[in-house]
């Protein structure tokens, strides 16, 4: 029987008690966007404080508002710091400012980087983003000086859904061209006759906070709502009346597209020349969310084709757009200057957000909203790093086994070990599993502080069991389970008994190891991609995928076989250190023997 460890919210272990910040002067600080493997350096972890130490009962923290900000924002500050708002600053005069200042406060134009925490001799407390993305904030360098980041990720989501229906409403009746003909002197009725929405396909991708936005009100507008979300819960979405169906339904049947997802390497250019061959003639595309999702040169060549009878667009890979872009010119595109956030209440909204945030930064307390500063003691820290490894590797891989449309919302995670759950703290690991599962479609950053929040907020419930074993405690962890239930598969051998997605990995001279899957036992190091296949277990069958990635040039950095019995069916792992083309792996799944494969990046 499993024993079952505290619930999430009562996790910290009797022997790793946190203190108020106020009483803890020494924190450790985890870098959340480097690679797992970097933030262990052989050397002693270094340990920072994280609590203001303000110098005195009436001295007060210095704050620098370097872009504009709302009033509301900077009433709440002041209540509690000395402000400096000092706007359009060169990065030579942000440099000398920040000696002297304990909190940063930014929008997107202010770049900081390296050198401003560096100038700020360890002064700096927190930064604050007012808004979501953080690209203008080094991220490794603000936690190597001991910098809490915060943003401000949910006061814009009205006002970038309210811009998206904007868009697409105005795209379908043509106001911004028929204005500037009106202005120009022309009555034009017949050339502007615009489509109606009623009854219309949406295809919302991306359905979060924005997307759920989005879908609320193209509802009331009488459109059918259809999403694709790898994470997003079926149920809910259920609730709100949206289909959940996989991305190549999605595109494939919409009269609309609206786009609400992060720019993350799985999602860079995911509409491009490819995706929209699969969209039928006449589909209209709205993006609010970030330029690069796009791949403008494919966009330009469809609304040529008449494909995409026309775009609406307020973001843009390159921002500002140079002014001669053939996307822009386009007579079939309406253009915005990325003001899906700007609206009075908006603003003000994010003012208010982010002041809290910092304020409460300020105070030594945590935040919902921190991305960076994970805190962990540097001996616990030491004995988990390779399991923390593992954990982040193994949440990787079980979500990419989940097929597109079924969602994520019920995850279970199987220690194995020795200790007591008193004296194993599994709150770090549990961080890195969920950052596993989330990172790779999200722009948001998960660490220790947020990773319990951001699954909530994401209808993900993550639950925790320990499988006690006899022997000595010495080494932490024998084993991890990540179960997935409730999800189909789109590799159905990934399935247990028990209807869950099933992996498991140990930790083996250091290297985290894949050692089940499903019902199968393998021994897989984890390391660049794998190629899974489910076989018949006959000879050959190694030589045969080996000969077809070596005439792709994909180099094989090991092969393991894990079977049930000799001659019925077995489990191939490949691991590669390029990634095969869709020709190689189409061969490897035309072979006879070969029943189901799947190719995964860890």
């Amino acid at each position: 029987m499993a024993a079952t460890l505290a619930p999430a919210d009562r996790l910290a272990a009797p022997s790793l008690r946190i203190h108020h910040p106020s009483s803890l002067s020494r924190r450790l600080l985890v870098p959340s966007r480097l690679p797992a493997t970097s933030l262990f350096p052989h050397r002693r972890p270094r340990v920072v404080a994280m609590a203001v130490e303000t110098g005195g009962a009436n001295s007060k923290p210095r704050v620098l508002v370097a872009e504009k900000l709302g009033e509301a924002g900077l009433a709440l500050l002041k209540g509690l710091a000395d402000v400096d708002c000092s706007y359009n600053l060169s990065p030579e005069e942000l440099r000398a400012k920040i000696a002297l200042c304990d909190a940063l406060i930014v929008r997107s134009g202010t770049k900081v980087g390296r050198d401003v925490f560096e100038s700020s001799g360890g002064k700096l407390r927190v930064v604050g983003r007012a808004g979501v993305g953080i690209d203008n904030v080094d991220l490794a360098a603000a936690t190597e000086h001991g910098c809490l980041v915060v943003n401000a990720p949910t006061a814009n989501t009205v006002a970038a859904a309210e811009h998206g229906i904007a868009l697409l409403t105005a795209m379908a009746r043509n106001i911004a061209r028929s204005d500037a003909s009106m202005k120009a002197g022309k009555w034009e009725r017949n050339k502007y006759v615009g489509v109606s929405l009623v009854g219309k396909i949406l295809a919302i991708l991306g359905f979060g906070k924005v997307g759920s936005e989005v879908a609320r009100r193209a509802k009331g507008l009488g459109m059918h709502a259809i999403a694709h979300d790898p994470y997003a819960a079926a149920d809910r979405a259920h609730a709100m009346g949206v289909e959940l169906v996989t991305f190549d339904e999605a595109i494939a049947s919409a009269d609309f597209i609206s786009l609400h997802m992060p720019l993350t390497p799985s999602t860079s250019k995911i509409l491009n020349d490819e995706a929209f061959a699969k969209m039928k003639k006449g589909v209209r595309v709205i993006n609010v969310a970030r330029g690069g999702v796009i791949d403008e040169e494919a966009l330009v060549k469809a609304l040529d084709s008449g494909v995409v009878a026309q775009a609406a667009l307020d973001v843009f890979t390159k921002e500002p757009p140079s002014a001669d872009s053939k996307l822009v010119l386009h007579e079939k595109v309406i253009a915005t200057p990325h003001l899906g956030a700007s609206t009075v209440e908006a603003q003000e909204e994010v003012a208010i957000e982010i002041a809290e945030a910092v304020i409460g930064a300020l105070k030594g307390e945590l935040a919902a909203t921190a991305v960076n500063a994970p805190m962990v003691p540097p001996e616990v820290l030491t004995e988990l790093a390779p399991f923390v490894v593992l954990a982040e590797k193994l949440g990787r891989l079980a979500v990419q086994l989940v097929a597109g449309g079924s969602g994520v919302k019920s995850v279970k995670v199987t220690y194995a070990s020795a200790r007591t759950s008193v004296d194993l703290d599994t709150r770090l690991l549990r961080a890195m599993i969920t950052k596993g599962l989330i990172e790779p479609i999200s722009d948001v950053h998960i660490n220790l502080v947020n990773a319990d929040y951001t699954a909530k907020k994401r209808g993900i419930r993550i639950t925790e069991e320990r499988i006690p074993l006899d022997g000595s405690p010495e080494d932490p962890i024998e084993s991890i389970q990540v179960h997935i239930a409730n999800a189909e598969s789109k590799f159905p051998t990934a399935v247990s008994g028990l209807g869950e997605i099933t992996v498991e990995g140990r930790v083996k001279d250091g290297i985290p190891h894949l050692t089940k899957i499903g019902s199968f036992q393998v021994d897989a190091s984890m390391e660049g991609s794998l190629i899974l296949c489910r076989q018949v277990d006959q000879p050959g069958m190694i030589g045969t995928v080996g000969s077809i990635l070596g005439e792709q040039n994909v180099n094989v950095s090991y092969m393991s076989v894990g079977r049930i019995a000799p001659r019925k069916h077995a489990v191939m792992a490949i691991g590669v250190d390029e990634e095969p083309t869709k020709s190689a792996l189409k061969k490897i799944g035309d072979i006879p023997a070969v029943e189901e494969f799947v190719f995964l990046k860890l």
